[in-house]
């Protein structure tokens, strides 16, 4: 008999780097491929992104809408008492053997919760990272807690999954999954793209992405912009603007990105949701990526391509040299901007070396699966540190 295995999604950005294992679970015999799609994917406010999941040929199980219409901590806390409430039936509905999660969101927490107290084994992906100017960071390693099996995107942080107490048996270093499509997806060229976006890109483009800071103080509208400041020194350049997530404090920048495209119609492209092909196509034909997505740390720089990383947001991840990291004040990032599009960053026919994998970690992920011997109980590792006195 065939396995259930469930995936949770809540983001589009979660979803893409899925993409390629949620398509080798569905076509392994030895599985039965549950969806359950959440947050961000339901509302119309970010694009309704589950459209796409459908449209990618993905038949999604459950659909549980737990976003309230509100842009503050204690909207997102409610938010996850109403995930708790929703997974649990969910999960209760499909039954699965295992259920599989990506990263660090809210979203996932509250599913993590519900899959440990059902006594339904996690695997989890991304454990170990680090991020210090985000809630997710707490957030990433409360879901390590919760789970039993870790996949992680580098060594260290499998060394770090280790040190919060994971037998090491358990925990793999595979990669970062979304680097996967670098290997098996087909991208647009620029004309294509354009015509995609129906938007003309007739010049260097810019691709941005600015999430809201959770911890710190960093006010989202006045760091987002000192961004738009700075994109305005660089006339030149056209932008693709994407939409922040659902954190505190995101829904505050959307008018001011809307109103910034309506200002500069030939210019700038906003959007709510590229979609992964989409998005990696513009990464790849794109000046520099600018912002603070995980995404210009983890894939950006395997095409070679740099990131502008501003604030705290992503503060402790690794990163390659095309990661320029930047206080949120204009001249900063202005700055930064000149040295990415100049490549002043590296030598001329330097090669820029990515941590994170090289595009194989769906297979090896569906190995770890296919591993699983679970026991509802896990016993605390204790790492011997000899140097302590």
């Amino acid at each position: 008999m065939s396995k259930k295995i469930a995936v949770f999604t809540g983001t589009r950005a979660e979803y893409g780097l899925l993409f390629w294992l949620l398509k080798d679970l569905q076509n392994d015999p030895e599985f039965q491929l549950q969806l359950l799609v959440s947050g961000m994917h339901l509302s119309p406010e970010f694009g309704e992104t589950y459209q796409q999941i459908e449209a990618d040929g993905f038949v999604i199980d459950e659909k549980i809408e737990i976003l309230l219409s509100s842009d503050s901590a204690v909207g997102t806390a409610k938010s996850m008492g109403l995930g708790v409430l929703g997974f649990s039936d969910a999960l209760a509905r499909l039954q699965p053997d295992l259920l599989v999660i990506l990263g660090d969101r809210f979203e996932a927490l509250a599913a993590a919760q519900t899959a440990m107290i059902m006594r339904i084994p996690i695997v989890h992906l991304h454990g170990g990272e680090i991020t210090e100017g985000a809630y997710d960071d707490a957030i990433r390693h409360a879901i390590t807690k919760l789970s039993y099996l870790h996949g992680t995107s580098t060594e260290e942080y499998r060394q770090r999954v280790i040190q919060l107490g994971e037998e090491p048996s358990r925990v793999k270093n595979v990669g970062a999954i979304g680097l996967d499509h670098l290997q098996r997806a087909t991208f647009m060229n620029e004309a294509e793209l354009s015509e995609s976006l129906n938007f003309v890109l007739n010049k260097p483009f810019f691709v941005v992405t600015y999430h809201p800071v959770t911890l710190g103080n960093e006010a989202p509208e006045e760091s987002f912009q000192s961004l738009l400041n700075a994109l305005d020194e660089y006339p030149d350049h056209q932008v693709i603007l994407t939409y922040p997530n659902a954190d505190d404090g995101g829904r505050r920048i959307i008018p001011i990105l809307e109103e910034y495209a309506r200002q500069n119609p030939m210019r700038v492209l906003a959007i709510p949701s590229l979609g992964q092909v989409r998005y990696l196509s513009s990464v790849m034909h794109a000046a520099a990526v600018i912002g603070n997505s995980s995404s210009g740390i983890i894939e950006v720089p395997a095409f070679d391509v740099p990131t502008v990383n501003i604030g705290s947001r992503q503060k402790g991840r690794l990163a390659a040299k095309s990661v320029l990291n930047v206080e949120p004040n204009q001249q900063s990032i202005s700055d930064a901007i000149q040295v990415a599009i100049t490549r002043t960053y590296k030598q001329v026919d330097e090669k820029i070396h990515n941590p994170y994998g090289q595009g194989d970690t769906s297979g090896k992920v569906i190995k770890m699966i296919k591993s699983l011997k679970f026991t509802p109980s896990k016993a605390f590792y204790d790492v011997t540190f000899n140097d302590v006195e």
